[in-house]
């Protein structure tokens, strides 16, 4: 029996008592999959992107572990929930026009403490003052370094629209900026290097792009490398007790963790290592976070069909935003129909082994994005189910 087939029989038996649709989290894996980044991260704390968990039992897990610290948010209200929830240190990764919850910010001593907000714009700070709502406490603010590539004189750029901020001085000076404005505090800096932490360099039968997806990724840790240690002594010399520089994600984890003006790394992709982290050179993950669609039609020889599963992901169109099925290994999707918002019919040999109830297994494309189908995750040990948590849904929370 291969390691694929067994997983499949573990995870059959593990949910037998539990109709489809649903979605498990192998805990091995997922134990397998932290450990291995605390390695690549060489002693760095790994600081969890909840985007990529949205799941408040496995953050504790991951936290929990020696080499994880502190929680990098998506929403400023996720941040004050999770900081309510007793999570103490929060980094909120994108900056935000929530009103309300600024106030909230400002008005409760116990949130502002553990929450550090993102700012690359002094009309970031006019809004926050604005949202006061006569709440005095200091709003620790962290800045976001652009960390994209600029080739022939800025003409192309290679990596995310981001932050403003991207040579040193600039950040410097917005630094000096937040630094000379009542209630707030600068204790850390940014950067998240996504052309290279995000985009696979070993793409399945795709040679040639996978070599200049190399060669792009070379030069852009070297630029970054070299300006990212300017920004970082240009910010000291305005803020010397900076508290953190925080850069990465699960694609870079050792590259980052390698340059000395980092302190931490952001990373969660890696701990349920969804599809599109599977064309990396860096590092391999184990799948940990699966979902089951039950079988409710065999329309003919090498055909099945389950309920559901059109579950796409976030950002450029593409097939590689879908989920694949899994397990049984062999299906395929009918390029007429794709992954189906009601139905989706499969291909392939091993359809004809599958009789009506039995679960597919499919493997999700981005990492926490799961969660949003899903109320509940189920937790695998071995063969058995050993817990059930909710995830962000499940607790009634969709914070986009």
């Amino acid at each position: 029996m291969t390691a694929r087939a067994s997983d499949r029989a573990r995870y059959d038996r593990a949910t037998a008592h539990l109709d489809a649709p649903l979605a498990i989290v192998d805990l091995d894996a997922f134990d397998a999959n932290a450990a291995d980044l605390v390695r690549r991260a060489g002693g760095k704390p790994v600081r969890v992107a909840s985007k990529s968990v949205r799941c408040r039992a496995l953050l504790e897990r991951a936290l929990a572990r020696d080499g994880f610290a502190g929680i990098m948010s998506f929403t400023l209200a996720e941040s004050l929930w999770l900081a309510r929830s007793g999570f103490d240190d929060v980094l909120l990764a994108y900056p935000s026009a929530d009103r309300a919850a600024y106030a909230e910010l400002a008005g409760d001593p116990k949130l502002a403490a553990a929450v550090t907000v993102m700012v690359d714009d002094i009309a970031q700070l006019d809004l926050i003052d604005a949202s006061r709502g006569g709440g005095r406490e200091v709003v620790r603010v962290c800045l976001e370094l652009d960390t994209s590539l600029k080739l022939l004189g800025g003409r192309v750029r290679v990596g995310a629209r981001r932050s403003p901020l991207h040579s040193p001085a600039q950040v410097a000076d917005m630094a000096r900026a937040v630094a000379r404005r009542p209630g707030f505090e600068v204790v850390g800096i940014m950067a998240y290097e996504g052309h290279v932490a995000g985009v696979g360099d070993a793409v399945a039968g795709r040679p040639l792009r996978s070599r200049a997806v190399r060669l792009m990724q070379a030069a852009a840790k070297r630029e970054l490398a070299e300006r990212r240690a300017e920004v970082v002594r240009a910010v000291r010399a305005v803020v010397p007790g900076l508290e953190f520089v925080n850069g990465g994600g699960t694609g870079s984890v050792q590259h980052t963790a390698a340059e000395d003006a980092v302190t931490e790394i952001g990373a969660g992709s890696g701990l349920y290592a969804p599809r599109l982290f599977d064309n990396y050179t860096s590092f391999s993950g184990r799948p940990a976070a699966l979902f089951a669609q039950p079988v409710v039609r065999r329309p003919g020889v090498g055909v099945v069909t389950v309920l559901g599963g059109g579950y796409p992901a976030s950002g450029a169109a593409g097939l590689d935003r879908l989920p694949v099925p899994y397990l049984p290994q062999g299906l395929r999707y009918d390029p007429q129909e794709g992954a189906g918002e009601v139905q989706t019919p499969l291909l392939g040999s091993p359809a004809d082994d599958l009789l009506i109830g039995d679960k597919v297994w499919f493997r999700h494309a981005k990492a926490g994005e799961l969660c949003e189908r899903f109320d509940v995750l189920h937790l695998i040990e071995g063969d058995a189910v050993t817990a059930t948590v909710p995830t962000y849904r499940g607790e009634g929370h969709t914070f986009l």
